[in-house]
């Protein structure tokens, strides 16, 4: 009887509770904290609330609007962007709990346990009666180590697994720590930081060991029992005296386990390669590295993997640099101070990029310390250089704002030879960021650029070239599962040429590029072994293609203008990172491009079956303006797959095809800043290509070596080229003197790198090919008989040594050796002579080559003292470059001198060149 009874009372009570629950509530109250409100609900009803006032006092700002609302609901809708949860116990009685919640049941399995194995119960699943339990066991191990909780446990959940994400970032400067490896479970599931410093790993619900470790930063380690979906922040020191064996382990695990491999520039240890004149420059240091190259000392531009220099995409915070060089390719023209990542794809390029088909170089700005006054500085013989940092809103904005400038004249004007007394050859670059974090989610970074070169080597000529970019970039973070990134960019390229030689034909003449761009990407993690990009982009194109004006009233120069082309390129792109198993990975996307020649322009349109010249045009067409003229576009596939043969050792393979709109037209054999682009139109079709790849790679003596080798195969069509002899410079018909014909180029690279230890560095080699062929029904129109023949950047060897040996943590002494096949030139075999002319005969275009190049470049650099508090920490570089002397010729020409063909030998440093550079930061 007495069991009927209790049973009874039990169910009265819940009766009794649930009608407690029921009782409707009206509150109105802004901006209060969580403990005020609770009050206030137990002024205005029975219920008493118990808790401890630690748990919610971080909940301070907070404003709820309730009219006859469950007293249930309230609590729910006040809770939900917390972790606390709260339970009805009795009639008027509310336990609230943090992070982990309270049971009215026993969960099945409870008993199946003994009492000490079980901390406390997780979940439950009511309909799948099924519980998940956190062991205590777990807590055995590492009883040193801080355990924190994360997540708000749900009554109702049923996964197994949730995701856990956050930011690192670096105590003392406020920055985020990119490329920190997160490390849970000892190595069972690990991620690596993006830019931001962001990470995103989903977890097994319970008890992770938690580890950070970071490139120059103490280890970090905690224990987290998840309970839920949620986010843990992460603030690290740094360790400066274990920078080396950090930098060698991160580096050799990412080689080996990232699916799209992506060559990374350290932009601090940059300092330490002898470069021209003392200059940090971290695409100088691209150079040293497998696959990349360039055409000469003093040429614009990069070859990767025997494409042309304009095939690669480079990018600063996301808006693209034209031209990244000053002075014709001596110096670079991004101040080294403001980058903070460097990343180059070369082998797959991830389907979030587009327009280009050899490479993309990837450089983001660094942030503005929120924190306090910073700067860094060098001094130089030919330059120098300066960037301050400062906070706006402490812990949320700051600004940068650096400079950097050349002072060659005045060396040139103190010379004793009088032809170079009044050359000009200067230059100056600024850059400005703005970073401000908004939210804990969301984060606005501005960037603007400028750069301009002054150079007039003679007397009557001056040629002035700049670059101008702008960005805005927003980053936000919905949930634990999907980020966003929102990039709208403009750049502008130009030049002009000044010419006034005190004759009839003095004339100004200039040029340029402007682009703008919008490009908006979502990430997406379903889980851990599974995660998507996504995203469009667009960007107008407008181009100036010249204009001539003559100067001075005597001038006989006649003006011209030629008329401006336009086009429109967008894309939407769908990529996926898939772990099939634990070793093998896939990352594949598709991009969709399209691009729009507009108007307003003429277009000529030619005979069929007949060569393109001025009298073989059939009729000329008018556009009006943003009429479509052309349209050309379609897939691009991005494939690319890693296995693990074991823990350092894993086999990557990858493919994809790409598109590219614009090319540049010039007849040279070198790069030139005075170089111009053409956008496809109605006669000149995109480039495009495929490109396969297989390597190796390995992690060798717990990461004291990293090895590579791997072997490429490039197919293109399309690529523009000339005919002999053809006039380019404000040519109004140009379609008439270029030639589009097929590449292909193939090599293999092999990297060794030492990344620890007082001796470290790295050798790189590659053997590549790269082929050109112009073929055409039509003589005019075909070169060297419709043969494939060696591009103009074809260089079979290229080797670099780049070491550096540490004496102690002050002294340093850096080598830098380079070898490289010669590249391939057009060479006059014979003469004849004609109506009383003498003319000369040339041999197959660029079937001899100038001289090998080879160079070693030697620099000694001083550390000042390590200690903390110091008004500034200072560098210094003593370096020779060019140190053998070696007169390496950057062309060769000829010249008739008595009737003879004489050839002349071309060079920039002939000579050993010293320089002495002090750089400062504070």
């Amino acid at each position: 009887m007495k069991k009927y009874l209790g049973l009874l009372f039990l169910i009265c009570a819940q009766h009794v509770w649930a009608q407690q629950k029921d009782v409707l509530l009206t509150l109105s109250i802004e901006n209060s904290d969580l403990s005020t409100i609770l009050s206030h609900i137990e002024e205005e009803t029975d219920y008493r609330f118990y808790f401890i006032d630690s748990w919610i006092q971080e909940y301070d700002s907070i404003s709820v609007d309730f009219k006859d609302i469950p007293i249930t609901t309230v609590l729910e809708d006040l809770l939900k962007e917390t972790v606390i949860n709260f339970h009805f116990i009795e009639e008027n009685r509310v336990i609230l709990t943090r992070n982990n919640s309270i049971y009215d049941a026993v969960p099945d399995g409870f008993f199946g346990r003994s009492k000490d194995s079980i901390l406390e119960v997780n979940s439950q699943n009511k309909n799948n009666k099924s519980s998940v339990f956190v062991d205590a066991k777990q807590f055995t191990n590492n009883t040193t180590v801080e355990t924190i909780k994360i997540g708000k446990a749900s009554n109702n959940a049923t996964s197994q697994k949730f995701v856990l994400s956050g930011y690192i970032k670096n105590v003392q400067t406020g920055k985020p720590i990119s490329n920190g490896n997160i490390i849970v479970n000892g190595n069972d599931t690990g991620v690596i930081t993006d830019v931001a410093g962001f990470y995103q790993v989903e977890l097994p619900i319970g008890v992770n060991l938690f580890e950070v470790d970071a490139i120059a930063m103490e280890k970090f380690k905690k224990k987290i029992i998840l309970y839920n979906d949620g986010q843990y922040n992460v603030s690290l020191n740094e360790k400066i005296e274990n920078l080396d064996e950090v930098i060698l382990r991160t580096s050799a695990r990412n080689a080996v386990e990232e699916v799209i491999t992506k060559t990374k520039i350290d932009v601090e240890e940059s300092k330490n390669i002898p470069l021209a004149l003392g200059e940090r420059d971290v695409l100088k240091v691209a150079t040293t590295l497998p696959g990349i190259t360039t055409t000469g000392e003093a040429s614009s531009g990069y070859n990767v993997r025997g494409g042309k220099s304009d095939q690669n995409l480079i990018l600063l915070d996301d808006a693209v640099i034209y031209n990244p060089q000053h002075f014709f390719g001596i110096f670079s023209a991004l101040n080294p101070f403001a980058l903070g990542d460097v990343s180059i794809y070369k082998n797959n390029i991830p389907a979030e990029y587009g327009g280009r088909l050899s490479s993309v170089f990837d450089l983001t700005t660094k942030d503005a310390s929120v924190d306090k006054f910073k700067g860094e500085g060098s001094i130089g013989p030919i330059t120098g250089n300066i960037l301050l940092e400062a906070p706006i809103i402490k812990g949320k904005s700051a600004i940068m704002i650096g400079g950097r400038g050349a002072y060659a004249n005045w060396v040139l004007n103190s010379l004793d030879e009088e032809s170079l007394k009044n050359s000009e050859a200067s230059f100056y670059d600024v850059i400005a960021k703005y970073n401000h974090q908004i939210t804990e989610n969301t984060k606005l970074e501005a960037m603007a650029y400028l750069s301009r070169d002054d150079f007039s080597i003679t007397s009557d000529s001056l040629y002035i070239y700049n670059n101008r970019a702008f960005s805005l970039r927003i980053d936000h973070r919905f949930n634990d599962k999907n980020t966003a990134k929102l990039a709208v960019s403009n750049s502008q390229y130009k030049f002009n040429i000044d010419f006034d030689g005190g004759t009839n034909r003095d004339f100004e003449l200039g040029y340029s590029i402007d682009e703008t761009a919008l490009r908006l990407k979502f990430r997406y993690l379903y889980n851990d072994g599974l995660k998507f990009n996504y995203g469009v982009s667009s960007k107008l194109y407008t181009v100036n293609p010249g204009n001539i004006t003559p100067t001075g009233d005597e001038s006989i120069v006649t003006p011209l203008t030629l008329d401006k082309e336009r086009g429109l390129e967008s894309a939407a792109f769908l990529s996926a990172e898939i772990d099939v198993t634990s070793n093998l990975t896939f990352d594949t996307g598709i991009r969709y491009s399209v691009y729009n020649a507009l108007g307003e322009a003429t277009q000529n349109v030619f005979q069929d079956g007949v060569p393109r010249n001025e009298e073989t045009i059939r009729e000329t067409l008018s556009f009006d303006k943003n009429e479509v003229i052309e349209t050309y576009g379609g897939p691009e596939f991005r494939m690319s797959g890693r296995y693990l043969i074991g823990d350092n050792l894993s086999i990557k393979a990858s493919y994809n095809n790409t598109y590219q709109f614009i090319h540049t037209l010039s007849n040279n054999t070198t790069v030139s800043p005075i170089d111009t682009w053409k956008l496809s139109d109605l006669n000149i079709k995109p480039q495009r290509s495929q490109q396969y790849a297989l390597g190796i790679y390995n992690n060798l003596k717990n990461g004291m070596y990293e090895l590579s080798l791997e072997g490429f195969y490039k197919r293109s069509k399309n690529t523009l080229d000339f005919k002999t002899g053809a006039e380019i410079l404000l040519n109004e018909d140009i379609e008439i003197e270029v030639l589009q014909g097929k590449g292909k180029a193939y090599g293999v690279e092999f990297l060794l790198k030492k990344q620890k230890g007082k001796l470290y560095g790295w050798l790189g080699y590659t053997y590549s090919r790269s082929f050109v062929q112009l073929d055409s029904p039509f003589r005019e129109e075909r070169v060297n008989n419709g043969d494939f023949f060696p591009s103009n950047f074809d260089k079979p060897h290229d080797l670099s040594v780049v070491m550096n040996y540490k004496f102690t943590k002050r002294f340093s002494l850096a080598t830098n050796f380079v070898y490289q096949t010669g590249r391939p030139v057009t060479f006059p075999v014979g003469t004849f002579t004609f109506n009383g002319s003498d003319f000369a005969v040339f041999s197959d275009r660029n079937k001899f080559r100038i001289p090998d190049y080879y160079r070693l470049d030697i620099g000694f650099n001083i550390e000042g003292t390590h200690k903390l508090k110091k008004l500034a920490h200072s560098f210094w570089t003593i370096s020779i470059y060019n140190v053998l002397g070696r007169n390496n010729p950057l062309s060769v020409f000829f010249v008739t001198e008595n009737g003879k063909v004489k050839g002349l030998k071309s060079s920039v440093f002939s000579v050993p060149v010293p320089s002495i550079t002090y750089n400062f930061k504070f």
